[in-house]
């Protein structure tokens, strides 16, 4: 794990994008840390792994409706497509 103020990442820029190849660069203002340098192969799997999760809440949500539900046929006809 790399930890850098902001201010030494302003002037290193090219070795910091570098360093974020082999895993995250933190940036750091008065000793807090305040932004995540990740390569774009990572920031990727980071969407996707949140994307995944969405829609396994969004599938627990419908799985847990009690709701009663509406035949096919029905909303074939209510869309006007019959």
């Amino acid at each position: 794990m790399t930890v850098l103020p902001v201010s030494s990442a302003r002037s290193n820029l090219a070795a910091v994008i570098e360093s974020a190849a082999d895993g995250p660069v933190y940036l750091e203002r008065h000793g807090r840390r305040v932004a995540v340098v990740v390569s774009v192969d990572r920031y990727e799997e980071l969407i996707d792994a949140y994307e995944e999760l969405e829609d396994i809440e969004a599938f627990d949500e419908a799985m847990a409706d009690t709701d009663p539900t509406i035949p096919w046929e029905q909303v074939k006809v209510d869309l006007g497509w019959v």
